[in-house]
């Protein structure tokens, strides 16, 4: 009986990764997460959204990468060496996103998880999962495949990028 309570406990528990782009915290599923990379500048395709930064070759794998800064109206990025392209796998696709910085794996209870507000805002809130809270520290919690998939990015079934 106990051992089913502790699986339970952890299937509630969910891990995101934190990042940041200016001044906000972000986290997205772990699990989406293939890997991390230092940004290099990535090949322009021509005729395609501002927020998308171009291709990168990943082994051999032509990857599109979408600056989530300019993708979410927050400015123009300036590019470190903090500045990384998180890898992700959704729908069997590979795509990466450029962040400002990576900080840490967050473990969330659904109790830390509160809904978005409905507040008008640069990110629609049809992406949020919700406001992930950790002492004083708060997360924006974005649903990864949602705003990855949608119509507006291109990157599933158009703009040459589709499977």
């Amino acid at each position: 009986m106990e051992d089913g309570l502790n699986n339970r406990v952890g299937i509630d528990t969910k891990e995101f990764l934190a990042f940041t782009l200016g001044a906000e915290e972000y986290g997205i599923d772990i699990l989406r997460v293939q890997e991390i990379r230092g940004y290099e500048p990535p090949t322009r395709i021509a005729n395609v959204q501002n927020f998308i930064k171009g291709v990168i070759n990943l082994r051999g794998l032509i990857v599109p990468v979408v600056d989530l800064r300019l993708k979410f109206n927050l400015g123009q990025a300036d590019y470190t060496e903090l500045t990384v392209v998180i890898i992700l796998n959704i729908m069997g696709r590979v795509m990466g996103v450029v962040v400002d910085s990576v900080s840490d794996v967050t473990t969330l209870t659904p109790e830390q998880i509160k809904p978005a507000p409905a507040v008008t805002s640069s990110l629609d809130t049809d992406y949020l999962l919700g406001l992930g809270t950790i002492d004083d520290r708060m997360l924006i919690l974005v649903d990864i495949d949602k705003l990855m998939t949608s119509p507006d990015m291109g990157l599933i079934d158009g703009v040459g990028f589709g499977a």
